[in-house]
């Protein structure tokens, strides 16, 4: 892996305090791959054999059963995803595939696994990051099971304008069809929340947004710490 990358993967809060000996040991087996979009990268059920980091594009994690498939979560530069499993030895319960073109470097499980057992400052690192994913899916389920189809939208559009440094006319970072999935939608509940937000100052045009009252918006899904980030 080019020293760029290492770099750029040594700055996340997971690798930051380890050990240098402990980083490069970590390290040495890893490799940094582009993929086009709409590649698999992993398939629930199968072992967890790398922990991967995106550095680059957009990752979507969903999950399939009895024919139906779900938006988990969407993974932005520069994160990691799969932690729990690749600590666990364990199987993925989700999958993973790109939306977009995208770069992911790929861990080896058992170099994780080894330098956890023996760097304290790591294992406390993933402790944190294990235990902020938790509070992220308590959140989400907040979100999903205490606000109706409107509300749910509104936050999103309140989220994603933060992201875009609280301009009011932003790019949706994906598709609607994964917006909708992500929020526990139906798309046509997706296209009647949006037909609805519209009387509030919401206008979207393809993929442009642009919120015409902030604070109109805000009244709607009364964003909190204990719900959104």
């Amino acid at each position: 892996m080019r020293s760029a990358d290492l770099e750029e993967i040594r700055s996340l809060p997971l690798f930051r305090d380890m050990a240098p000996a402990h980083f490069a040991e970590l390290t040495r087996g890893a490799y940094h791959q582009s993929f086009p979009p709409q590649v698999d990268l992993i398939v629930e059920g199968r072992p967890a054999d790398f922990l991967h980091v995106i550095t680059d594009g957009a990752v979507e994690l969903f999950a399939r059963w009895n024919g139906r498939e779900t938006t988990m979560a969407v993974v932005r530069p520069v994160s990691t995803f799969i932690l729990a499993a690749c600590i666990n030895d364990a199987p993925y319960l989700m999958s993973a595939r790109t939306l977009v073109p995208s770069r992911v470097a790929l861990i080896p499980g058992t170099d994780l696994r080894s330098v956890f057992a023996r760097d304290p400052a790591f294992a406390q690192a993933i402790v944190r990051e294990l235990a902020g994913s938790y509070r992220g899916v308590v959140r989400h389920a907040k979100n999903i099971k205490l606000r109706n189809s409107k509300e749910r939208l509104a936050a999103f559009l309140i989220a994603e304008c933060e992201r875009n440094g609280r301009s009011r006319t932003f790019a949706l970072p994906y598709e609607k069809r994964i917006i909708a999935s992500y929020l526990g939608m139906t798309p046509e509940n997706l296209s009647r929340a949006l037909k609805q937000l519209r009387e509030d100052g919401v206008t979207i045009d393809g993929a442009t947004v642009d919120l015409a009252d902030f604070d109109r918006l805000c009244a709607i899904a009364l964003p909190g710490r204990l719900m959104d980030r």
